[in-house]
């Protein structure tokens, strides 16, 4: 018997979508020089059901899983581009990390504190602004071509975000555990065993990997085909013990670097595959968002963005020279640390298991993940570009 036509809009709701999707991201870039990444947001909230689109709550289905391996392969990439020497030759790297992420924190809680949220949300808030989205930030530095002084400071601040934000954030989930259920056991499993065990796994499948390429040889051939269906494992294994996919695959990426096998310039993005899976995972955030709930917290977003923005702003300047770059170059770093939308989203799906509900609880953060979805990867391809650091006509 014939498909009924619901069912069948149904079973092509998201290619559609990511046709729809990427369309879209072409002509804003050809014509409006806009970030591709920022008009597959935009697609991907207007199709969703929650404003009258076709596309159904993603979350926890299979898309959701798609989503989780599309950033696990962007933050395989980030953390395979981490030199971790260079902390050694530039400590105030690591410093600026620490002073911007820790301000950020604060000043965020403070400012949530001020507005009368409570203290949970106002902490978890906190936690999610220390990030900045490794998926907006790798894909426009690759969009741009971009290489230099900025770009490299941005990259390992990013990764460096990531890591800080990920145990932050599992922290204040152990608190909220203790303060409601007063179970130790669930506070330390889901805050230092998660962290440490995530990290684990991260790093055995770095080593394993490129051990397994060097036995059967063709490195070089191989090496793209192989890391991506380790990060497809990864992000399953990871994911159906409530693991940080997030955290395992950055040290993935991590550990692999530092094992000498060679991902070429041209794999990056991991081809057409990372280019279809880049669409999905932005269209999944969008339309995880819902229309009344980024119009209930407009006020306080604009505010946490301005916020987060000049804490960043300000502490990478303040430590530029000392990192050996101008204080212009410094401020543009922070600039181009705007994205956080796509980290914060899936942080928080994560976090569905232990029935917090933080996306309801988190004031604001439906508008501040939608305002960073399109302006973040924006500001971010303004400072690359006034960096000096791309190929102009790429951006035009």
């Amino acid at each position: 018997m014939p498909e009924t036509l619901p069912t069948l809009l149904t079973g092509i709701a998201w290619p559609a979508a990511i046709a729809i999707a990427w369309i879209a991201g072409e002509a804003g870039y050809r014509w409006l020089s806009l970030p591709r990444i920022s008009s597959y947001g935009v697609a991907g909230f207007l199709m969703a059901a929650s404003q009258g689109g076709f596309l159904a709550n993603p979350s926890g289905g299979p898309v959701a899983l798609l989503a989780d391996f599309a950033f696990a392969l962007i933050l395989f990439e980030l953390g395979y581009r981490i030199n971790l020497r260079w902390l050694r030759a530039d400590p105030w790297l690591g410093v600026t990390s620490v002073i911007e992420a820790a301000g950020t924190f604060a000043a965020v809680f403070m400012l949530a504190q001020v507005v009368a949220v409570p203290v949970v949300p106002s902490l978890l808030l906190a936690a999610l602004a220390m990030s900045t989205s490794p998926a907006a930030v790798l894909r426009v530095a690759n969009e741009l071509k971009s290489s230099g002084q900025v770009t490299e400071r941005l990259l390992h601040l990013t990764a460096f975000n990531c890591v800080l934000a990920v145990v932050v954030f599992k922290a204040v989930v152990a608190y909220w555990i203790l303060a409601s259920a007063g179970s130790v056991f669930q506070a330390v499993w889901h805050s230092l065993v998660v962290v440490a065990v995530s990290a684990g796994i991260g790093a055995l499948f770095g080593v394993a990997v490129p051990g397994l390429l060097r036995s059967i040889g063709s490195v070089e051939r191989n090496a793209t085909v192989a890391f991506a269906i380790s990060a497809l494992l990864l992000t399953a294994l990871t994911l159906a013990f409530n693991f940080s996919p997030l955290l395992a695959a950055l040290v993935f990426g991590l550990v692999a670097r530092h094992q000498r096998v060679i991902l070429s310039q041209a794999q990056r993005n991991f081809g057409a595959l990372g280019d279809v899976l880049t669409v999905l995972l932005f269209v999944f955030v969008a339309a995880t968002l819902e229309w009344k709930q980024v119009v209930t917290g407009t006020g306080l977003a604009l505010a946490v963005v301005g916020v987060r923005l000049a804490v960043k702003t300000v502490s990478t300047t303040v430590f530029a020279r000392l990192s050996g770059i101008t204080w212009r170059k410094g401020a543009l770093t922070g600039l181009a640390m705007a994205p956080m939308s796509v980290f914060v989203i899936l942080l928080l799906e994560h976090t569905r298991h232990l029935e917090l509900g933080a996306l309801d609880q988190v004031a604001g953060i439906a508008a501040i993940v939608l305002l960073l979805e399109v302006i973040g990867p924006l500001v971010t391809q303004r400072a690359l570009i006034w960096a000096g650091e791309t190929h102009h006509r790429e951006a035009r």
